[in-house]
């Protein structure tokens, strides 16, 4: 990536109020060559002014060294040329110091009052000496001459500078803006960029919190089923009771294996985390699972799963043979539907279909026997379902099968839920039970 402008400068800084050593050695020699300059020509004004000619020489010679300074004071340099110009020197100087007054960052109005008067110190030296030529007899032309010496002097020593000054000006100008506007779109490439990766972990996020609903609505309530059948089988078994003992026992232990490592995916899938954080029955900790690997195996699973049971997904029509399966497992569950039945949004009749087979499971697994009340409300824009049971009849009932929970259960419904713009509400009862209740927009 490129270094910004103020990283540029930094890189590039040069001693007190140079920005480069390259500008630094260029306005001493500048400096350098002004000062012998002004040092030759204060030769003939000492002889003028009566001063002795090391003083006239040493006068020229500062003067001239003014301009090492032009960076800093542009208007203190192009006045000291004005006020040597009648001395015949600094010539330099003023070239040099109308051009980088120019193209420096005053206001326009000073640079036009001191090229003015540079340009009119010019004329009026030019005028004089041209006139005082004429007058000893060095120059014998028309009464033109003077006049026309004098303007074209004092233009072509103040003109072309200035212009330059003002190109050059404007392009450095132009120079720093266009960088500017590139280290701006730059930052804003480099945000925009940050963004898009929070975005994508995001939907990284919401992709396997949906995954993991998914397996767990899918396949949790049917593994909670088989379990409890083989606990019952365990129990009641007449004809072979050794066979049978070991054979329940046998699908029983299949059941909870396969509720762990659901649990397991399903952890690897909400965090991120490919290490197994509950490996049961003494096994190591499993090794590093890719997330896409995962996820595409998750879904495939899940896909099929959904696709067996019922085509495009379960609706409120299965829930006779939800309810169904239930009671078949031993589960005192009633079902109850109030107001006009009719055809909702395919995810909301899933959502509403999945919050009460979730919350059947639940029964199943923490109160097992225990009366269970399914209810179900048509209401005219929203629908309203309500899955209630009491305590267990025994205490140990719900401990005997065992069954793995792995606290998903309760959140995978609220997502659901509230992702529809719904309500969710869950908690024990004062009887001693457990209810769940959420509401659904009809048009969601």
């Amino acid at each position: 990536m490129t270094t910004t402008g103020e990283d540029h400068t930094a890189a590039l800084a040069g001693p007190w109020w140079w920005a480069r050593w390259r500008s630094a050695v260029l306005d001493g020699s500048l400096a350098l060559v002004s000062s012998v300059e002004c040092a030759i020509e204060g030769f003939p004004f000492a002889g003028a002014a009566g001063l002795p000619v090391p003083a006239g020489m040493l006068f020229g010679a500062v003067a001239g060294s003014v301009l090492l300074f032009r960076r800093r004071w542009p208007i203190a340099v192009v006045l000291v040329s004005v006020a040597i110009t009648p001395a015949q020197m600094g010539f330099l100087m003023g070239l040099v110091g109308l051009y980088t007054l120019a193209a420096s960052e005053l206001p326009r109005r000073i640079t036009g009052a001191l090229a003015g008067m540079s340009m009119v110190g010019m004329l009026i030296v030019t005028y004089v000496r041209a006139h005082q030529g004429m007058v000893r007899g060095d120059v014998a032309l028309g009464d033109w001459f003077v006049p026309f010496v004098s303007i074209t002097t004092s233009l072509g020593m103040t003109a072309p500078p200035v212009l330059l000054g003002l190109y050059v000006g404007a392009r450095r100008r132009l120079m720093e803006s266009l960088r500017e506007r590139a280290d701006s779109l730059e930052r804003e490439l480099q945000l925009l960029a940050e963004r898009a990766e929070e975005r994508a972990e995001w939907a990284r996020n919401e992709e396997r919190t949906r995954i993991a609903r998914e397996m767990h609505d899918v396949v949790a309530h049917r593994v909670s089923l088989m379990v409890v059948h083989a606990a019952a089988l365990q129990a009641v078994a007449r004809k072979d009771p050794e066979k049978a003992v070991k054979n329940a026992s046998l699908v029983g232990d299949m059941g909870r294996q396969a509720l762990t490592e659901l649990r397991e995916m399903l952890g690897v899938l909400r965090t991120g985390d490919g290490s197994a954080r509950g490996a049961g029955f003494g096994a190591a900790p499993a090794q590093a699972v890719p997330l896409a690997a995962v996820g595409a195996a998750a879904a495939a699973a899940a896909s099929r799963a959904v696709d067996e049971e019922a085509g495009d997904g379960p609706c409120l029509d299965d829930l006779d043979e939800l309810v169904g399966q239930s009671a078949a497992a031993g589960m005192v569950v009633d079902l109850s539907v109030e107001g006009e039945t009719r055809v909702y949004a395919a995810m909301v009749e899933q959502t509403a279909y999945r919050v009460v087979q979730e919350a059947l499971t639940n029964v199943h697994k923490h109160a097992a026997g225990a009366k269970t009340r399914v209810r179900l409300a048509h209401r005219g824009a929203e629908i309203a379902m309500q899955v209630e049971n009491g305590p267990p009849p025994e205490p140990g009932a719900a401990s005997d099968a065992r069954l793995p929970s792995g606290g998903n259960g309760l959140l995978g419904m609220k997502e659901r839920v509230v992702g529809l713009g719904g309500v969710f509400v869950s908690g024990p009862t004062d009887a001693g039970g457990f209810r769940v209740s959420a509401v659904i927009p009809a048009g969601a």
